[in-house]
């Protein structure tokens, strides 16, 4: 991959920073419910968005 602009730089760390916080908002649902269906599917989604976020950390290496 080649050098990424300003703007690309900017726009990833956004996006990373957008997943960060949708991993621990859904992690912190599955949290405080008490429905086990519920808490497993806001559990699969936090795990969704930290792959999310992993994916685009890894353009920045």
């Amino acid at each position: 991959m080649g050098q990424l602009s300003e703007k690309e730089l900017s726009l990833l760390g956004d996006l990373l920073t957008d997943e960060q916080l949708l991993t621990k908002k859904f992690k912190m649902l599955a949290a405080q419910t008490q429905d086990t269906e519920i808490k497993q599917k806001f559990e699969r989604i936090s795990e969704q968005h930290q792959g999310h976020f992993n994916a685009l950390y890894a353009h920045l290496k």
